[in-house]
């Protein structure tokens, strides 16, 4: 590191692993001494802590607003703020850190969660739906200040214990932190959407105590100068858009496509679907209790089989709340895992550790594959035509789980990629920036998602609502062209250390100095 960033006191030489299996946690408390590794730890702790948090007011806002019979578009709306909220949060935390350090940011965005979960106990249900919606809308938007000012610290604190020519090192160590923090976010949604089946209250009280374990330790255990700007960093917007880091900007620019390629179909429309009954029968149907009617639909009041939230559309799986979040968790725990592993059983073995440009290009131009496959499927399958749910399910697991750890290897690759291009001068700045444009990703396919699903298939009355099948379908589209957009951004990085080697075979040399032309292809 500089002399630029107030760093972690007494951080030596890393010493490289000789053994890939050896332990990763072992591996780091060897490399950092104790000075360096009581923040870390107290950081890193705290930031996994609060994604339990944060996965969790997904779950319980969303399953809550569809039992409402809330429409996918009405629900993304509410999270719209939430992600706004991250497009200048990320700046504003940059700022933040760099004046005041990580533990200001860490703090504020420990004590902001818990304000957001204690507004989300005034939301009655006798409200009408423009009231909630305002009001949620404005609760989620402290939980989304909170998640970026939070994960300032995670992100930033792995680069002030890494010295910057142990790459290789800071690969494993981004990707550690950020698959455990990613696999606590799926605990998250289970827990969330389980606790609702004891109440909506019990669920929120469980969280903000979880929430209240951190704030300890990141009062009394940091120290204040953490991660502050010894000299002059960027001080205005001015200095942040001054675009000089190609790099940075190129990669930023890919990120909020990659993360919209997930959030197209993933945030909103399927645990939408998902929850949503079969389209047959609703309306016309005749019944006397639930059981009468297709999974995941009710017998109404008029002695007919209806749709428990209209908004929701129709065409699904008919699933409970406690397995809609188990799925949804499920995906999101593999997706951690894989992430946290991906240099030991993915690029490391084929020879792409630590990753370039060329490593995203192939992974991402992938990323498309399992997206590409769900969107012809539910279009012209014939079980899907016919509503058969086990073979439904079977595509659906298919393509969750290969999308997980497709999206997961991406995700690694680019957590370590935006601390590599950061300034060292400017590292909290730099990867604020960057989470700023990973933000707007999420707004922008959250949003996007809410009037595909919400729009796109037909109506089938009104105790049915929209051909969910038709909408999940164009959100699947959508996410494809994201990933693919997000692909072709990522080949214009200049970054060809190392080339391109899938285990033994070399597909990109890397170009050497004096060599005319673009990277020799074999």
């Amino acid at each position: 590191m500089t002399d630029d960033i107030q760093e972690i006191p007494e951080t030596v030489a890393i010493n490289e692993p000789t053994n890939e299996r050896e332990d990763d946690f072992n591996s780091l408390a060897k490399s950092i001494k104790s000075k360096a590794l009581r923040p870390f730890v107290i950081i890193s702790s705290s930031y996994l802590l609060f994604t339990i948090t944060d996965g969790a007011i997904r779950m319980i806002v969303l399953l809550h607003a569809y039992n409402k019979s809330f429409s996918a578009l009405e629900v993304a709306i509410m999270f719209m703020l939430y992600e706004l909220a991250g497009v200048f949060t990320n700046l504003a935390a940059g700022f933040m850190g760099a004046k005041w350090g990580i533990k200001v940011t860490l703090i504020a965005g420990l004590f902001l969660q818990l304000f957001s979960y204690s507004l989300l106990f005034g939301w009655k249900d006798d409200w009408d739906k423009k009231t909630s919606i305002i009001y949620v809308t404005i609760a989620q938007m402290f939980a989304g200040i909170a998640k970026d000012l939070t994960k300032l610290g995670g992100k930033t604190v792995t680069k002030l214990v890494t010295p910057e020519e142990k790459d290789t090192f800071l690969f494993k160590l981004v990707s550690l932190i950020t698959g455990w923090k990613n696999s606590l976010k799926g605990v998250g949604y289970f827990a969330g959407s389980a606790l609702l089946n004891v109440s909506y209250e019990a669920a929120l009280g469980v969280m903000m105590g979880i929430v209240a374990l951190a704030i300890p330790w990141a009062v009394l255990g940091l120290d204040r100068d953490l991660g502050t700007a010894k000299k002059k960093n960027a001080s205005s917007w001015r200095e942040v858009f001054a675009f000089d880091n190609r790099n940075l900007n190129l990669l930023s620019a890919a990120r909020l496509f990659l993360f919209a390629s997930r959030d197209f179909w993933f945030e909103v429309p399927l645990p939408f679907y998902l929850r949503s009954p079969g389209c047959a029968g609703l309306g016309t149907q005749l019944c006397s209790i639930d059981s009468d009617c297709v999974r995941g639909a009710i017998c109404g009041l008029e002695g007919v089989c209806e749709n428990i939230s209209v908004g929701g559309g129709c065409g699904g799986l008919g699933l409970g709340r406690t397995v809609v979040g188990a799925i949804l968790g499920g995906y999101i725990i593999l997706y951690g895992q894989v992430q946290s592993w991906t240099p030991q059983i993915v690029t490391g073995p084929l020879n792409q550790t630590p990753p370039n440009k060329f490593t995203e290009v192939l992974w991402g131009t992938m990323n498309c594959l399992p997206t590409l496959f769900m969107c012809i499927v539910m279009a012209f399958a014939p079980e899907f035509q016919r509503h058969e749910l086990t073979a439904m399910t079977r595509y659906f697991i298919i393509a969750i789980v290969s999308f997980a750890i497709i999206f997961a290897i991406n995700s690694s690759i680019h957590s370590f990629l935006v601390v590599k291009y950061a300034k060292s001068d400017k590292v909290a700045v730099s990867i604020g920036f960057y989470y700023m444009s990973n933000a707007c990703g999420r707004l922008f396919g959250t949003i996007g998602s809410g009037i595909l699903y919400t729009y796109v298939g037909e109506y089938m009355g009104d105790y049915a609502g929209a051909n969910g099948t038709a909408g999940l379908a164009a959100c699947f589209l959508a996410g494809t062209l994201s990933s693919l957009v997000a692909a072709l951004i990522t080949t214009k990085i200049d970054d060809t250390e190392g080339g391109l080697k899938c285990g033994p075979c070399i597909l990109v040399r890397e170009r050497t100095e004096g060599a005319l032309g673009d990277e020799e292809e074999t």
